[in-house]
């Protein structure tokens, strides 16, 4: 008995010696992570024949996909389930419907809003992230800011205010509240806490260069994943 008590003491001084001897950005190892468990749906604003937001050669579009793949990756890597609308310059249609014939694009562009619906219900999620960009007709508007609908599913106001309360934090770009809107069809429909986050104004000149750039995207995501992470913490799970 006094044998395998000996045993048993020195397994536990082993464990315990290559725990605290385990550097801190690896004890992940021995953690859940945080997000796990969790599935979101990633909607990246626009595609294919609707860019968006233009300025010159800067395509919304192009800029929503581009930061979505990156929050895709952040949040897989914090254990996340991540389901995309798209991952493509294209629109849903171009991915998951692409020999769906429409007559006019008013009517393509209907048909792509209810395929992301369909994506985004059918998988079940527990949170919908939706990104666009934003512009205006003045230059001096500027500043990140998340919205959710004001008919919603009841969890997307308190998803909008994390993530705001996130980018006010790590960017700095903004003094701007999370607002309630009702024009969003998708946050609407959304059966999941689901938010719109504007990154950022391409008509504005110093922000649209930001927008473009790899530095301010990483900060950007990084930001909505720690928004999102607070508010799976303190929330729902």
């Amino acid at each position: 008995m006094k044998k395998w008590l000996i045993i048993f003491v020195l397994f536990l001084i082993s464990l315990l010696a290559v725990f605290y001897g385990t550097k801190a950005s690896d004890l992940s190892f021995f953690m859940p992570e945080p997000l796990s468990g969790v599935k979101i749906v990633i909607d990246p604003g626009h595609g294919g024949i609707d860019g968006g937001a233009s300025h010159g050669e800067t395509i919304e579009r192009d800029i929503t996909l581009s930061m979505s793949l990156k929050l895709e990756k952040e949040l897989k890597a914090k254990g996340a389930t991540v389901v995309m609308t798209r991952r493509k310059e294209g629109d849903a249609i171009d991915e998951h419907d692409p020999n769906g014939d429409y007559r006019t694009t008013r009517a393509r562009k209907r048909a792509d809003l209810l395929l992301r619906e369909e994506i985004m219900n059918n998988s079940e999620a527990d949170i919908v992230l939706s990104l666009h960009v934003n512009a205006v007709p003045e230059e001096r508007w500027r500043g990140a800011q998340v919205f959710y609908h004001a008919e919603g599913h009841e969890g997307g106001e308190l998803l909008a205010k994390s993530i705001q309360a996130a980018i006010r934090e790590d960017i700095g770009n903004t003094e701007r509240e999370a607002l309630a809107i009702k024009q969003v069809y998708i946050l609407k429909k959304a059966k999941a806490p689901a938010v719109l986050v504007e990154t950022g104004f391409l008509s504005n000149n110093e922000e649209r260069e930001l927008l473009k750039s790899e530095k301010y995207q990483k900060q950007m995501v990084e930001a909505i994943a720690k928004g999102v992470r607070r508010f799976v913490e303190d929330n729902i799970y």
